[in-house]
């Protein structure tokens, strides 16, 4: 099905990729931009999906991005969603598309097509996965409307997949800080120790809102929270008390 010219794209975006992405949020971006040079979709995210709170959050191409009501009209229907039935149940599958899963008039009669897809203009959707477990699952998605994704645009994204997914599991190793699990010790929520962990790989406030998909403001309210528990003022002090170094 696919060409040598498809194999030379392939490795081209790759190349790049490795070139471009330093970090998780560079791995995001940069995989926004460049996947559309691949299949043409028309809206591309990494959608990081917490299997265990059934929500979402979502890194997007610059002028993509989704808004706070789209969100929550995605989180309605999130266990419900065909894509993350399909890969929450599938640890290592590839490209799927929701018409794999579900006839188009099916689709568009559901609740998840008129509140959601339906409002930003979406009939078509793919999601090719980075990292599924039991309670994450990290997936480029690729969105377009009028014409659903073919058998060969699947094969192209699979032929890139392992390979992507292998950097952004690399990335993530080199950015977790090694004593992380000390910070399990704190009596902090679970989203707090989620904040603290990404201080200690040397994030500022803002990359850390761009890797978890919250405000600025949100993560300045999660430190605070954090500094007071165990009774420090700053970032530092916070890390080196996770860490029984302070």
């Amino acid at each position: 099905m696919l060409t040598t010219r498809d194999y030379r794209n392939g490795w081209r975006l790759l190349s790049d990729m490795g070139d471009a992405a330093s970090d998780a949020v560079s791995f995001a971006l940069r995989g926004t931009e460049l996947l559309p040079w691949l299949v043409s979709p028309e809206i591309t995210t990494l959608s990081v999906c917490d299997l265990a709170s059934n929500t979402r959050r979502v890194v997007s191409a610059p002028g993509q991005a989704i808004s706070a009501s789209d969100r929550e009209s995605f989180d309605r229907y999130f266990r419900t969603h065909p894509l993350v039935q399909f890969h929450s149940t599938h640890l290592d599958g590839g490209a799927h598309r929701i018409t794999d899963s579900q006839a188009t008039a099916q689709f568009r009669r559901s609740g998840l097509f008129n509140e959601y897809y339906r409002k930003i203009g979406i009939d078509h959707v793919v999601a090719v996965p980075m990292f599924v477990d039991r309670g994450l699952l990290v997936s480029f998605v690729l969105n377009r409307t009028k014409r659903d994704f073919s058998d060969r645009e699947c094969a192209l994204l699979n032929l890139v997949r392992r390979p992507l997914a292998a950097l952004y599991r690399s990335l993530l190793a080199l950015e977790r800080p090694q004593d992380a699990a000390a910070f399990d010790k704190l009596p902090i929520t679970p989203r707090e120790r989620e904040v603290l962990t990404w201080v200690g790989a040397g994030k500022s406030d803002r990359q850390i809102g761009d890797i978890l998909g919250m405000s600025l403001r949100t993560v300045q309210k999660h430190l605070q929270n954090i500094y007071a528990k165990p009774g420090v003022e700053t970032r530092t002090a916070a890390v080196m008390r996770a860490l029984g170094r302070g």
